[in-house]
């Protein structure tokens, strides 16, 4: 097989290891491939080029993909699993800290995502000249489906330090957010290590004057004891009682309850669509139940919504 294998990659032919030791290696593969398609990019890279970075033989890597383009799929979906690890991480943390420590530490906290193999690959491979089909799982925007979800949890966390702030209004504001440190980012993981920590000092500087206006500590006197439904961002809320250590909270208005900080319910937006990688890869829904843990029923219908949605 060539080391530069075209587009044609037949994805259902990957082997599926099941021993740790196997996986082991796909492991290592993988954060070969993405080292190395970080640093030539996909177009110029080569199985040969995985396996020496991997230091295996090149036919170890056969045994688990066709070819360098199923490679670079399994990095997209490691980068979808990983993709609200840092978001879950800011919200654990109390909104109602001062603005610069909530920007600061939502900026610590993506500089470290965004410096793993995966994450670091499928970033630079989006801002290379397009090369059809390569993108399995993502849109034309960087990992939209993901994008939107946290967009939508960060301006109900505004809501939360200014709930003056409609919904329209404060969406805006986490997607300007959004864009502003995901193209700084961009600049950073280009730039020499060295200069990084600077840049993203600036970027700190940036999201400071961008937001503080909006949802500043400024805010905080008058809003600070006033919840907002994550439903239906009504303020009609009253305490209800204590849940694992945290507040408990009752909607007047839809009658639904929440805690004091967010938290995401049902199964991540990363698990779905490694579910759905999985059936693209022709996998049966009762393996993917085994390798998930995710119902097979469920994965059923997420495969409906999706060819309905087509």
């Amino acid at each position: 097989m060539n080391n530069s294998s075209s587009l044609s990659s037949d994805r259902s032919s990957r082997r599926q290891p099941k021993q740790k030791r196997g996986q082991a290696r796909v492991e290592k593969i993988l954060l070969a491939a993405a080292e190395v398609f970080t640093e030539v990019g996909y177009t110029a890279a080569t199985t040969q080029q995985i396996a020496d970075r991997a230091n295996t033989a090149i036919g170890s890597i056969y045994q688990f993909f066709p070819d360098k383009l199923a490679i670079f799929h399994a990095i997209e979906v490691e980068y979808l699993q990983q993709a609200q690890e840092f978001d879950r991480e800011f919200f654990e943390q109390d909104i109602y800290r001062p603005l610069v420590s909530v920007i600061g530490d939502l900026i610590d906290c993506f500089a470290r995502y965004i410096e793993r193999p995966p994450i670091r690959c499928i970033y630079l491979q989006f801002i290379q000249p397009p090369v059809p089909g390569l993108f399995l799982l993502l849109t034309d925007e960087l990992d939209a489906s993901v994008n939107q979800q946290s967009i939508a949890q960060h301006a109900a966390g505004y809501r939360q330090r200014n709930p003056a702030l409609s919904q329209t209004r404060s969406e805006l504001l986490s997607e300007m957010a959004h864009r502003i440190y995901e193209s700084l980012a961009v600049v950073a993981i280009r730039s020499p290590a060295d200069r990084r920590p600077a840049i993203y000092e600036e970027l700190k500087a940036a999201l400071y004057g961008y937001l503080n206006p909006h949802i500043g500590d400024h805010l905080l006197a008058s809003h600070s004891n006033m919840m907002i439904c994550p439903h239906c961002q009504s303020d009609r809320v009253v305490k209800n009682g204590h849940h694992q250590d945290k507040q408990r909270y009752a909607c007047k208005a839809c009658g639904r309850q929440f805690v004091d900080r967010y938290t995401v319910r049902g199964y991540p937006p990363e698990v779905k669509q490694r579910c759905l990688a999985l059936h693209c890869q022709e996998i049966s829904f009762r393996e993917i139940e085994r390798q998930t843990g995710v119902s097979h029923n469920t994965v059923i219908n997420w495969v409906k919504e999706m060819k309905e949605s087509s």
